[in-house]
């Protein structure tokens, strides 16, 4: 079974403006997502890097709903000194510290994918071999091209 790390970018998307068909799209595809983790087609993991940037949310509906899925999670990784040494890297990189955070705990999960809708992100991760970072539509993509499906 797959193990799939979802950023906070992803699990808040449902939460924004529906309005802008990317969005609406990426919200359906992260939903999609949700739903084979809850039948048990992929694994999620989950970091204290999620819990403390969810815990920062001022929305409560938002914060409580997110913090649900922790229970789903079959890895909760902790920051720890290895996770630090490779945020820390990714950020000399030119990555943002908490996306580097976030990056490094899916590559401590032994997560294949890292699913977010940060563009800066996908673009600086897109050749990294320790982890597909994707967008939750190319991710749906993705498994219809490697499951032969029209």
């Amino acid at each position: 079974m797959q193990l799939i790390y979802l950023d906070m970018c992803c699990f808040n998307r449902p939460f924004d403006d529906q309005s802008q068909l990317l969005i609406r799209l990426q919200t359906e595809a992260k939903l999609y997502v949700q739903d084979a983790i809850r039948q048990g087609t992929f694994a999620l993991a989950w970091s204290a890097i999620m819990d403390l940037e969810n815990a920062a949310n001022p929305d409560i509906e938002r914060r409580e709903a997110i913090a649900e899925w922790k229970t789903l999670a079959v890895v909760d990784v902790d920051t720890n000194p290895a996770v630090e040494t490779v945020a820390q890297q990714l950020t000399g990189s030119g990555i943002k510290p908490m996306d580097a955070l976030h990056v490094a705990s899916a590559v401590m999960a032994n997560a294949t994918w890292l699913l977010t809708t940060d563009k800066a992100l996908l673009r600086k991760m897109q050749n990294d071999p320790r982890l597909h970072v994707i967008d939750p539509i190319e991710f749906i993509r993705t498994l219809r091209e490697n499951n032969h499906e029209d």
